[in-house]
Parts: structure tokens; sequence; C-alpha cells
């Protein structure tokens, strides 16, 4: 009788780990699609990793940049290709099957190891790579990554160039959209006062005392705090050490992993660079990017802004 009694008992315990067991596995696919590759990569990093056979470089240089020199084995795929005008608005999502078929065409697929390289000279051209990887992860692209310094720095160091115009070798790309990382100004607007509105342009911008040509006024989304993108760097335009990098988002929007952040910048554009450090690098999980940014919001004379 006792044995029988143990016998049952031993198959109660069974029956209650079997399930978990179950869900243990159900799991492993989430843990598998953990980065593969850190967010920011070095120049030694690369040069070390050519060789490697999911590494896909992508210049997202114009054709003739490229043709002069280029990371050898790195393909060509121009920023214009990710990023359109549509009405006003600049530095918008193109339409989703062209994109889908733009990164099949790159030679990405599931397996990638993705580096994206471009220049840095000119503020507006260090922000191409950023807004290619923050749409890469909106098609659900797990392993993307920016080349530190972009191709201006693996120049300045004296790496291997090539003129080779490189093919990339199709692959089927079928996305998984994660639509919830660009919103538009409705979304923004029944968040006012909810989630924490990020203004990512420089102090003088978020204070309203300067703006660029094609924003419409001076000004701000209303009770926006800002966090400049220029924080991001060293002296040399390389990015800073998580540790450095940290304690200014912390400051800017506490250390909430969890708090809906709405980041924005005039097109963005230049915001990516943050949100893309702050998901990817910092542990923060809900962070969005408002796309029509200011060149919208301004626009719109029934928009809360100040000052």
């Amino acid at each position: 009788m006792r044995k029988m009694k143990w016998f049952k008992a031993v198959m109660v315990v069974v029956m209650l780990l079997l399930p978990l067991a179950v869900m243990a596995k159900d799991v492993a696919p989430v843990k598998a699609a953990a980065r593969a590759v850190d967010p920011i990569v070095s120049t030694d990093w690369l040069e070390k990793n050519l060789q490697n056979p999911e590494l896909v470089i992508v210049d997202l240089r114009k054709v003739e940049d490229y043709k002069a020199g280029h990371i050898p084995g790195a393909v060509n795929v121009f920023y214009g290709s990710w990023a359109i005008k549509k009405g006003e608005l600049l530095n918008e999502l193109p339409p989703l099957d062209d994109l889908a078929e733009t990164i099949g065409n790159a030679g990405i697929g599931a397996n990638s190891l993705v580096v994206l390289v471009g220049k840095t000279e000119k503020v507006p051209e260090q922000f191409d790579m950023t807004r290619v990887a923050w749409t890469l992860k909106y098609a659900g692209v797990q392993n993307v990554a920016i080349l530190s310094g972009g191709q201006d720095q693996w120049v300045r160091e004296k790496k291997p160039l090539s003129q080779d115009m490189v093919k990339a070798k199709v692959k089927p790309f079928k996305a998984e959209w994660n639509k919830g990382l660009f919103v538009d100004k409705a979304y923004v607007l029944g968040k006012l006062g909810k989630a924490a509105i990020v203004d990512t342009r420089a102090p003088n911008f978020f204070g309203g005392k300067e703006k660029l040509p094609f924003v419409p006024k001076l000004g701000r989304i209303k009770g926006a705090v800002n966090l400049p993108v220029g924080q991001l760097y060293t002296s040399e335009g390389l990015y800073k050490a998580k540790a450095e990098l940290a304690p200014l988002a912390e400051k800017a929007v506490g250390n909430d992993p969890g708090k809906e952040l709405i980041l924005y910048c005039d097109t963005g554009k230049t915001c990516t660079s943050w949100a893309f450090v702050m998901t990817e690098m910092l542990g923060y999980k809900d962070v969005k990017i408002y796309d029509g940014s200011t060149m919208e919001w301004l626009a719109d004379p029934n928009a809360p802004m100040e000052p």
C-alpha cells in the first residue's frame, strides 16, 4: 500500500513538472533571438571578423563614394533606399514590400550579422546608420550593429580598402514587422502627460532659439524633456561607452526600463541614435520614434507646443 502511495506521489510530481518542461521549450526561441553581435562595433572588431560567413556589411554611402574605396566585402545600398520623402516629410519609411525586398537584395537573412557603415564627417550623415538600424529592427532583423566612427574612422586608421563591386547574395526575407517602433502624431497626442516625450535636438533647438530651414517654426512638443544626440559621441566622433551613456539617459528619463519613451527630432532620423542605444545597449524596453517629428508637429497650429 505504501508503495502504491509512493508511486502515485511520484506521478503527481511528474505531471506537475511536465508542463513546465514544455513551457521552457516554448521559451527557448526567445533566448535564441538574443544578440550575437554588440550594437556598436569597433573598426578592430570588424577587421577581425571580415571572413565571418554570417557577416553582411552594408555601405550606405552614394555609389560613387563606394566605388572610390570601401571596406572589403561590403555591399552598397544607398541610404535613399531606406528612407524616403512622403509629401513634405523627410526620412519616412518606404512601402513595406519595397523595404523587405531591399533587405533581401542586400543579402540579409535570418542568421545574418549586419554591420552598417556610413559617413560621419557631416552631422546629418552620421545618423544614416542609426536610422537604417532602427528600420531593420522594425523589420525584425535581430543582429544589427553600427560601426563606431563609420567609414571615416576606418580610413583614418588606414584599414584595408577595396574597389571591387560586391554583388550581394540575394536571400528571401520575410519581415516580422515591429510596427510599434514608429508612431504617428495622433498617437503622440494621446500620450502627452503619460509617456515621456524626448526631444533629442541640441539645447538651442529644444529651447526655441534655433530651427532648421525646413521646420515650420521654433519650439518643441509640450512637456518634452531634452536628451541631445551630441551627448552620444566622444570628441573623436566615436560612441561613448555604456558607463558614460547610462547616466545621461537616466538623468533625462529615469531608470525604469519599462517606461514608455517617445523620441523625436526634426525628421525622425537623428533621434534614432538615442533610440537604438537605449534599447540595444541600455536596456529600455519601450522606445518609440515619432517619425513626423517637428516637421509635422510644428506645422499643426492645434498641436500643443512650447515655449
